[in-house]
């Protein structure tokens, strides 16, 4: 084979991108919106002033992370496209040069060498199934799959909703005196359930990541109360 240019690292589509969108987004709502209620809540207690808080920030933090996801997508299939218009000239411009790299790749994985350069050969005969094949083993990406903006962007909008409506639902229904722990009782079992959920997902113990996400989040729920009991007091 002849000795062609030094492959492009591998870029990579991280696989089920709008589940971790969503995973994430459910996990940010949670901790953001019960940060915020009980920050509030530390400092007054009107029932109605924590609800239209709690809905403002479910609303903006849902629309902040749509929009961010749909920016982040939207600029890393831009990318990926771009990688992919590369690798199709490369296949009409220098061929050959291209069958030996795909072949040297196969031989790295254990492929004897003269079978390699017969895979490659037949594999490269179209332009269209070559294009593929080199995009999946020289970049790791699936042309017909590079994550959709508007998929992800949806995802995490709703999400985000879900999480942060978790701690709002006492004031929602008017719980009185008892909305605050309400909210916060809420707020606890849903981060133990998505904590458990994202541990399952990534084969960890399914109460090493309840309680890792219950610590953080209540952590930072306890924090903001007592900031805005402070305020509360000072103010």
């Amino acid at each position: 084979m002849a000795a062609g240019p030094e492959e492009r690292p591998k870029t990579g589509l991280t696989a089920g991108g709008n589940l971790r969108a969503a995973v994430f987004g459910v996990s940010d709502g949670l901790v953001s919106n019960t940060s915020l209620i009980m920050g509030v809540a530390g400092a007054l207690s009107d029932a109605r002033t924590l609800l239209i808080t709690g809905a403002a920030g479910l609303l903006a933090g849902a629309l902040s992370m749509a929009a961010g996801e749909y920016v982040s997508v939207s600029s890393q299939r831009e990318l990926f496209e771009k990688e992919i218009e590369q690798e199709r000239r490369e296949l009409a411009t220098r061929p050959e040069e291209e069958v030996d790299e795909l072949a040297r790749i196969y031989h790295r994985r254990g492929v004897p060498l003269d079978l390699a350069c017969r895979i490659s050969k037949a594999l490269s005969a179209d332009l269209k199934t070559a294009l593929q094949t080199h995009a999946r083993e020289e970049l790791g990406l699936n042309p017909e799959d590079l994550g959709s903006p508007l998929g992800a962007a949806l995802s995490s909008f709703f999400s985000f909703a879900l999480g942060a409506l978790v701690p709002l639902l006492p004031f929602v229904f008017r719980a009185g005196p008892a909305a605050v722990p309400l909210g916060a009782l809420f707020a606890a079992l849903g981060l133990a359930a998505v904590g458990a959920l994202t541990s399952r997902l990534t084969a960890q113990p399914a109460w090493r990541g309840g309680a890792r996400l219950l610590l953080v989040g209540g952590g930072a729920g306890a924090i903001a109360y007592s900031i805005g009991r402070v305020l509360g007091v000072a103010v």
